[in-house]
C-alpha cells in the first residue's frame, strides 16, 4: 500500500492585492495548512491573509528580503508545527494552484522516494494582455518528466530540504534553481509532471517591468554559476558574448574598421534569424516568434547590467537586494 504523504502549504508575497487573495481561496479546500510570509508589503496583504486562514510570518526588515529567506521561514514555521506535514508546497502569491493538483503531487512522491520534489506546468493567467506577459507563458512551457530545476512552485519532501539546508537566503534571483542543483548533488531526483499546476499572474504590461524582470535574471545567471560552475553555462556564455563582447567589438569597428562592425551586424542578425526559426519550430507561430526573439535578443543587455550588479556587490561586500520589477 503506498503510504499517504500529508501536506503543508508555505505561500510568499509582497503587496501582490488581490493575487495573493486569489491564491490564497486556491489553497482553502486542498490543504488544512497554510502559512503565509510576508516581505514587507505596505498593503492589506496580512490582514486578507489572516482572514482567509493563514499562519502569518512577517519577515524583519533589517535583513534584505529574498523570495529564498521567505520560503525558508515558512518552511520552519511549519516544521516547528505538532504532527508537522511530510511534503510542503511551495506557491508564489501571484498565482493560484490548480484544484486536485496536490494530490497527484503527493502521490508521486509517496510512489518514489528518490524524489526530493515533484513541480507541474504553469501557465500565464492573461498571456494575451501584453508581449511581456506572452514571454513569461512561454518560458513556463517545459518538458515533462526528470529534470535539472524549476520555479518557485514545487512540492518538496520535508527531509530532503532539511538535508540541503533549505533555500539560500542571499540568492535574490534563479534562488529555486540554486536549490534544486543543491538537491541534485546531494543524489536526489527531480521531477515535472505532465499536468497543469498553478496559474501565474505576471500583469506585466510595461517595458520597464521586462527590463527590470531581465536585470534580475542576469543578476542570477551570475550568482548561481558562481555558486555552481557547471550550472548556466550556456546562458551566461550568451549574455557576455552578446550583451557584452560583441557590442564592445562592433563599437570598435565602427570606430576604427568598418568591416568589423558588419560582421558583428551579420553575427546579430544570424543569431536572431535562429532563434526565431528555432521559435517557430517549438509552435509558436511566425509573427509572435519574431517578437519574442527580439526580446530574447535585446534581454542579453539588462542581462549584462544584472550581471554587472551581482559582481560590484560581491567586491564591495554590499547586501544582495532584491530587485523587482512589479
Amino acid at each position: 500500500m503506498i503510504e499517504k504523504l500529508s501536506i503543508g502549504a508555505v505561500v510568499i508575497g509582497r503587496n501582490e492585492g488581490i493575487r495573493l487573495i486569489n491564491c490564497l481561496k486556491s489553497l482553502q479546500n486542498e490543504v488544512g495548512l497554510v502559512v503565509y510570509v510576508d516581505s514587507g508589503s505596505t498593503d492589506d496583504s496580512v490582514a486578507n491573509a489572516t482572514h482567509l486562514g493563514a499562519d502569518c510570518v512577517l519577515l524583519e526588515s533589517d535583513v534584505p528580503f529574498t523570495a529564498a529567506r521567505a520560503r525558508n521561514a515558512g518552511f520552519e514555521h511549519i516544521m516547528a508545527r505538532p504532527n508537522a506535514p511530510d511534503v510542503v508546497q511551495f506557491v508564489d502569491g501571484d498565482c493560484t494552484l490548480e484544484e486536485g493538483y496536490l494530490t497527484h503531487a503527493a502521490s508521486a512522491l509517496s510512489e518514489d522516494n528518490t524524489l526530493a520534489l515533484v513541480t507541474g506546468w504553469r501557465a500565464e493567467v492573461d498571456p494575451e494582455a501584453s508581449v511581456f506577459n506572452a514571454l513569461c507563458d512561454f518560458e513556463w512551457h517545459r518538458p515533462a518528466g526528470e529534470i535539472l530545476a524549476c520555479g518557485g512552485d514545487m512540492m518538496v519532501r520535508a527531509v530532503a530540504f532539511e538535508e540541503v539546508d533549505g533555500f539560500n537566503p542571499e540568492v535574490i534571483a534563479a534562488e529555486d534553481d540554486e536549490f534544486c542543483t543543491r538537491l541534485r548533488k546531494a543524489g536526489w531526483a527531480l521531477k515535472r509532471l505532465p499536468i497543469p499546476m498553478t496559474h501565474h499572474d505576471a500583469n506585466m504590461l510595461k517595458f520597464s517591468q521586462w527590463w527590470s524582470r531581465a536585470v534580475r535574471t542576469g543578476h542570477g545567471f551570475e550568482q548561481v554559476n558562481d555558486l555552481h560552475p557547471d550550472y548556466f553555462v550556456r546562458e551566461r556564455r550568451r549574455m557576455w558574448a552578446y550583451g557584452a563582447a560583441l557590442p564592445l567589438i562592433g563599437l570598435i569597428g565602427a570606430v576604427l574598421y568598418w568591416p568589423l562592425l558588419a560582421l558583428v551586424i551579420a553575427v546579430f542578425a544570424t543569431s536572431y534569424i535562429r532563434t526565431v526559426l528555432g521559435l517557430e519550430k517549438s509552435g509558436l507561430p511566425r509573427k509572435l516568434a519574431a517578437h519574442h526573439a527580439f526580446y530574447l535578443f535585446l534581454s542579453k543587455f539588462p542581462n549584462i547590467i544584472g550581471a554587472a550588479t551581482y559582481r560590484k556587490r560581491k567586491r564591495s561586500g554590499a547586501d544582495m537586494v532584491i530587485i523587482e520589477y512589479k
